[in-house]
């Protein structure tokens, strides 16, 4: 308070002794009034409603030594009134009659003190009084005196809050002077921060765009949760609003040195990521806490270089980049594999489990050469990263199953060339045994198998990095042969190994095969997704250009290739998740072949707003998608696919996207039906759901083959790693209902291999950290394989089905792996449990829910989270997934 205020303190105690004589005159005044009112009021109510009147008439007085006592004397009554929540306090409740005369008198007064005074009085009662709109309360405000606003309470300031936005927005409006609303602003953040009221300060400062504040206001109690409420709010804001909040909140994480949340918001942050993470690194002199960082930055899949200034000591060097390569995964791997003991390999014959299905189908001799190619894949996703299975690296001694090269060759033509490929999905991760065993199938006769080598080289060095490239170096040799297969295998290879890397001799020796007039179609289609993978989200106009000239070029019979539609997902991945940047790119393709002109635009616009959760781009999906087209159109697949990318970012977005995709259902044109089954997989990737399964298991029995086959897929999707024991169930159950349909049947047997992805122990889901982080790599290889999907009878169906592989970028191990500050696994007890969303809860809520304790290395369904049940031991990183370095609690005592 101001110090002329407070010797008038003492005289307000006294007060109301002194005006009580005469207390006549008011008291037969309000009989007449409130005759009927008097039976309700009890007599403490009676008196203060007349001591109130009479302080209104006091404060009319000639006299300023009388006002001022008056108005002392209301003042105390409106400020030690307490009122339960619902109802209004009593003094406001009674001096509402008196509003009106109060307001009029206050026009005739001269400036004074007193003036002021009264005016906080009227700002204090304009928060019961006042018409909506006319923001009374803050114009007194503003004239009264300037005094600490928290002493009126909390209502008044949150009512002066809200006062203050409309008024701000007007100002800016009408060009006027902003600088005693930011005075007052400031008071009201430092007031909430101060009462826990976080989340109030941060909309406030939104609104009247100056969240820069924030950061003077936060301390070391509160900024957890103030970054917390800015980083779940960012996925609500307009651009470029939200990475504004983004951008606080590291510089908040920065301030109070919480480095590892502040390198994820990094990661968040695409246009700066680079020069964010450097400032990580050099923040700190802690080499593990760096190590820390680098888990964190392989997990994410950004490729970047470890340089001098983040570490001096070569060795220190070394060995960050080691883990920033992901070198160490196999190895973190397989600890997991061992301690959940299943590291034992496993048939395809034990994930069908025929013995449980009855009677028909059980025994199907169909097509064998299509079973065995199923199961090559059921094997291959079943033991991934396992580098051991029964079917290609089995030894070739033991008579019964016989050898490895036995099992390629029950295998037709390019079924080979999935079968050889399969042997990298097994050794996944593992570069060094991976390229060794590989090497043997480079020397074949047979192009198909070569083919599935150079695939199956890529497939293994998936999301590892390593300095002297072999991957690089070995397919870089074939990507020119004259076999198109050959250069087919070479060329995913290349995609899949160095997906996100942005290496720029792959830009200057893909972009060549792009014009290469002697190159068939479907190797120029491969060289684009390949680009598109390496460029993933990097904008880069030169590929852009290149892929463009090359979709104009093509003459109309090749448009109607069912092969193509993958060029306009390539042009797209260039963009995920990358917004306003696709604008120019959509604006040249409105001019292509009206064959492909809409697929290309819906596709572009999908792929750039993956993960963004826009509401406006999912209603013009949704507007797409109502219209009743002629048969031959083809783009509103992919739109039902935008829908499902879109709005994926967030839970609230994907159920109500859900709710969209029932109604396609029912009123959707036919090949909008065969898109949403897809789009719920990728919804729901690797979390079953079983609102999504319920449907998915009504669409597998649907009349359509092209529905069926893509629900029987995405039931594959969501439960993805998870060994899910229902959709298990349906799978085994589909299986025998489909016993004479080749198709349908192989898509079961795709669906059951993904259930059972690494024994249960791999997501596909391309969020990771608590759902924070998207992976570009991961969502682009998932993007690709359902955009193939769209058209099953032609690609997975056809000779195209090695475009399954591509779904290994979104491969990773669901698993918590606790280990010491000298990167050796250290169990300790965790609890795991649902989270529980706890964004701008008062006090310290509890963030997970119905938990269990385990010991690491432990995995974490969807939405679980894990936090450490001990505190002998302290987290490198708040968030608890993927690799954790413990350090010791130096404040821990034995008991």
């Amino acid at each position: 308070m101001s110090p002329p205020e407070n010797p008038n303190g003492g005289a307000a105690a006294a007060a109301p002794s002194e005006p009580a004589p005469p207390a006549k005159p008011s008291s037969s005044k309000g009989k007449k009034k409130d005759d009927k009112k008097d039976d309700d009021l009890s007599e403490e109510d009676l008196a203060l409603k007349e001591q109130l009147e009479l302080y209104v008439v006091r404060a009319q007085d000639v006299d300023p030594g009388v006002q001022r006592l008056a108005l002392e004397s209301m003042r105390q009554e409106i400020r030690s009134a307490t009122s339960s929540m619902t109802s209004v306090p009593k003094p406001l409740k009674f001096l509402r009659p008196h509003y009106g005369t109060l307001k009029s008198y206050y026009e005739t007064m001269p400036e004074s003190e007193l003036k002021k005074y009264m005016a906080d009085i009227l700002s204090v009662l304009a928060l019961t009084m006042s018409a909506e709109g006319e923001r009374e309360s803050l114009r007194y405000r503003l004239l009264g005196s300037e005094g600490d606003i928290g002493s009126w309470g909390h209502e008044y300031v949150r009512n002066l809050a809200g006062e203050i936005a409309q008024e701000f927005q007007k100002r800016q409006g009408d060009d006027m002077p902003i600088d005693e609303l930011m005075e007052l602003v400031q008071q009201i953040v430092s007031f909430h921060m101060k009462h826990n009221a976080e989340p109030e300060a941060v909309d406030l400062l939104m609104e009247v765009e100056d969240l820069d504040l924030l950061v003077e206001h936060v301390d070391s109690t509160n900024y957890k949760r103030t970054c917390l409420y800015l980083t779940s709010s960012s996925r609500f804001l307009p651009s470029p609003d939200d990475t504004l909040a983004l951008d606080i909140a590291y510089t908040i994480y920065m301030k109070f040195e919480d480095l590892a949340s502040a390198l994820r918001i990094a990661l968040l942050l695409d246009n700066k990521s680079i020069q964010y993470v450097k400032q990580v690194y050099t923040a700190t002199d802690d080499l593990v806490l760096k190590k820390q960082f680098s888990y964190i930055i392989a997990r994410h899949g950004l490729a970047m270089e470890i340089d001098d200034e983040i570490a001096a000591d070569e060795n220190d060097k070394e060995m960050l980049q080691e883990i920033v390569n992901n070198t160490k995964l196999s190895e973190g791997y397989l600890t997991l594999a061992r301690d959940i003991e299943v590291m034992e390999a496993k048939s395809p014959e034990d994930i069908y489990k025929v013995h449980l299905i009855d009677g028909r189908g059980a025994s199907s001799s169909l097509d064998s050469a299509r079973q065995n190619l199923a199961a090559t894949f059921v094997n291959a996703f079943v033991n991934a990263g396992f580098g051991q299975d029964k079917l290609m690296t089995a030894p070739s001694d033991s008579s019964s199953s016989g050898s490895s090269g036995n099992w390629l060759f029950k295998n037709k033509e390019h079924g080979k060339a999935s079968a050889a490929a399969s042997l990298g999905m097994i050794l996944l991760w593992d570069t060094d045994s991976g390229l060794a065993q590989l090497d043997k199938y480079l020397h074949s006769t047979d192009t198909h198998v070569v083919a599935g080598a150079l695939l199956g080289i890529g497939v293994v060095t998936c999301g590892v990095k390593n300095d002297c490239d072999p991957a690089l170096a070995i397919l870089m040799e074939y990507v020119n042969k004259d076999d198109s297969n050959i250069r087919i295998g070479a060329i995913l290879g290349l995609g899949i190994a160095y997906a996100g890397s942005q290496k720029d001799e792959l830009r200057v020796q893909l972009s060549a095969i792009l014009g290469d007039p002697q190159a068939t179609l479907e190797v120029l289609v491969f060289t684009a997704v390949a680009l598109g993978l390496v460029f993933v989200g990097s904008c880069n106009e030169e590929i852009a250009q290149s892929i463009i000239f090359f979709l104009m070029e093509r003459s109309e019979a090749e448009l109607a290739e069912p092969i193509i539609r993958l060029l306009p997902v390539a042009l797209g991945l260039l963009y995920l998740g990358k917004q306003e940047s696709v604008e120019a790119t959509a604006e040249v393709s409105k001019t292509f072949d009206e064959k492909i002109r809409k697929y290309c635009d819906v596709t572009l616009m999908s792929l750039a707003y993956a993960g963004t959760g826009n509401v406006l781009k999912v209603q013009k999906l949704l507007g797409i998608c109502s219209q009743h087209l002629e048969k031959g159109e083809t783009h509103q697949g992919p739109a039902v696919l935008g829908i499902a990318l879109i709005a994926m970012s967030e839970e609230l977005g994907a159920e109500m996207a859900v709710r969209s995709l029932e109604r396609l259902l029912q009123y959707g044109e036919q090949n909008i039906r065969r898109a949403v089954p897809l789009a719920l997989g990728i919804l729901c990737i690797s979390n079953p759901k079983v609102n999504v399964m319920d449907t998915l298991s009504r669409l597998s029995h649907d009349a359509d083959a092209d529905v069926s086959m893509a629900a029987i897929i995405s039931l594959g999707l969501i439960g993805a790693g998870t060994n899910n024991a229902r959709i298990a169930g349906m799978l085994r159950n589909l299986s025998s209902y489909y016993y004479k349909e080749a198709a349908h049947l192989f898509c079961v047997r795709i669906a059951q291999g993904l259930v059972h992805l690494g024994k249960g122990l791999l997501t596909l889901s391309p969020y990771h950290s608590d759902r924070f982080l998207l992976s570009p790599m991961a969502l682009g290889g998932i993007v690709t394989v359902l955009h193939a999907c769209l058209d099953m009878k032609s690609t997975i169906l056809g000779k195209y089905h090695y475009i399954l592989y591509i779904i290994v970028l979104a491969m990773q191990p669901r698993m918590l792996l606790t280990v010491d500050e000298d990167l050796k696994p250290l169990p300790v007890p965790v609890r795991v449990g649902q989270a529980v969303d706890v964004v701008g809860q008062a006090g310290r809520p509890k963030t997970i829910t119905g938990f269990q304790t385990h010991t690491t290395p432990v995995l974490l369904a969807a939405g679980e989270r894990a936090e450490l049940a001990t505190d002998k031991y302290i987290p490198l990183t708040s968030t608890l997934e993927g690799f954790v370095i413990l350090k010791k609690n130096p404040e821990y005592h034995e008991e």
